[in-house]
């Protein structure tokens, strides 16, 4: 069964696809915008004052050009593992206001590197920010870590990722065609929130919700994940192209669910926060009780 190989991901073939895809990816990343948008509005109940601002996973940087707009005081470093997204991102300014960025702080700066393992010093960035990359992480108690590791006493981790019912359908569709996976592997909410506190977390507060794109067929809606980079990079995908058999018996499985004339694709939306402990003591497993406050909602994009 596909769902029994190997799903690491290859961080080789990962950076490949984000690279390719930095001058598609604006025109795509409909639903990224969207996600950015609800948690930029999660921060109106949040009284934060930060010094550093860290966007791991920044892209062509729409979230560290927001957080830095919303924090005009704080400096706002933005960090990506495909060079040429950040390139996209440095080139919404004009290098003379780079150059006074540099030193006033209000706009974003960029820096290349792996958000499992930031090159930064610890204890170092108040607000830690990440909008759907948590995804593209083999051990997220690793990265959480990590995040634990930089973040200042009192300072907030906000992130967002996907959750196991993301692209069901295009999953259920693959399924029985051959012995390969076909769709990355997402974890459940749940294990997200027992990762954070595992890695020295506060008070973590998870909740998701299901958001349904519609595309007119599949070739649309893969275009589209081709366009922002998603690709399947998962140790167990095929390799080489696939026969002509087994893609229209995938496209067929597909048209089922094709409703007013539309194909939708879910996407659960997992979304977290989570405060570093003022004396920065990383907790022993099981000392601590948490209460996950978990919501789940319906929202629906055409």
């Amino acid at each position: 069964m596909a769902e029994d190989l190997p799903v690491q991901i290859d961080k080789r073939l990962m950076r490949r696809a984000f690279e390719h895809a930095a001058h598609s990816y604006d025109q795509a990343a409909v639903l990224q915008r969207e996600v950015n948008r609800r948690m930029l509005q999660r921060l109106d109940w949040v009284k934060l004052d930060p010094d550093w601002v860290l966007d791991a996973g920044a892209g062509t940087g729409a979230g560290a050009r927001a957080l830095a707009h919303r924090y005009p005081k704080a400096r706002v470093l933005g960090l990506d593992i495909a060079q040429s997204m950040l390139q996209v991102a440095r080139d919404r300014d004009p290098w003379w206001k780079r150059s006074l960025s540099f030193l006033s702080g209000n706009l974003p700066q960029y820096v290349g590197g792996d958000i499992s393992r930031l090159p930064l010093k610890a204890s170092s960035v108040n607000l830690l920010w990440s909008n759907l990359a948590l995804q593209w992480c083999d051990d997220l108690q690793s990265t959480f870590s990590e995040f634990q590791r930089v973040l200042a006493p009192g300072g907030l981790l906000m992130f967002s990722t996907f959750g196991p019912d993301t692209l069901r359908e295009l999953r259920q569709a693959f399924s029985g065609i051959d012995g390969h996976t076909h769709v990355n592997r997402f974890v459940d909410m749940h294990d997200i929130g027992d990762q954070l506190l595992y890695a020295g977390f506060n008070a973590p507060v998870m909740d998701m919700e299901i958001i349904t794109l519609t595309y007119p067929d599949v070739s649309a809606l893969l275009r589209e994940l081709k366009a922002i980079g998603a690709h399947n990079v998962t140790s167990g995908r095929g390799h080489g192209l696939m026969g002509k058999r087994k893609w229209n018996a995938m496209l067929q499985h597909y048209e089922r669910l094709r409703q007013a004339g539309r194909l939708p694709a879910t996407f659960e939306v997992v979304y977290g926060h989570a405060w570093v402990n003022e004396k920065k003591s990383k907790l022993a497993d099981g000392q601590q009780m948490i209460e996950f406050k978990i919501q789940a909602r319906q929202a629906g994009l055409r």
